[in-house]
């Protein structure tokens, strides 16, 4: 996907991601937000992932671990929902993994506890990035 695509398509998730905040508004728990932005994701038409399974490839071995990203749009952009009171480098270092795991060349990490959503918005990229496809989760 070209990054024309990858900009609409941020675009999109960006303007639920508001519709859900300017609902909801902030103090919530992330599973609240998680489970109403899908809803909105599903109404745009968007092909929707959840819990998504990021298995790590060691050596010759798969290693299954409980790492699971929250939500994956279009098999093409990542969604790491925080409610946290800033988000840190720590939360853009998750992202990148699942990112590069599940080979995922745009993410976005989403802070709903923000008094304006669009403050708690983190657009991560990794356009030099690439796996082949026999090293891939696929899901």
């Amino acid at each position: 996907m070209d990054e024309r695509k990858h900009e609409e398509l941020t675009r999109i998730i960006i303007g639920a991601a508001i519709e859900v905040h300017r609902i909801l508004g902030p103090g919530l728990l992330e599973s609240v937000y998680d489970t109403c932005l899908v809803y909105e994701l599903n109404q745009q038409g968007l092909e929707v992932e959840t819990q998504v399974q990021a298995n790590i490839k060691y050596k010759n071995a798969i290693i299954i671990q409980n790492y699971k990203a929250d939500i994956v749009i279009d098999k093409t952009v990542l969604l790491e929902l925080k409610c946290v009171e800033k988000l840190s480098p720590l939360h853009k270092a998750q992202a990148i993994t699942y990112m590069k795991l599940l080979n995922l060349p745009v993410g976005l990490l989403l802070n709903f506890h923000t008094s304006k959503m669009i403050d708690g918005i983190s657009r991560v990229y990794l356009p030099e990035y690439t796996v082949s496809k026999s090293e891939t989760n696929t899901y």
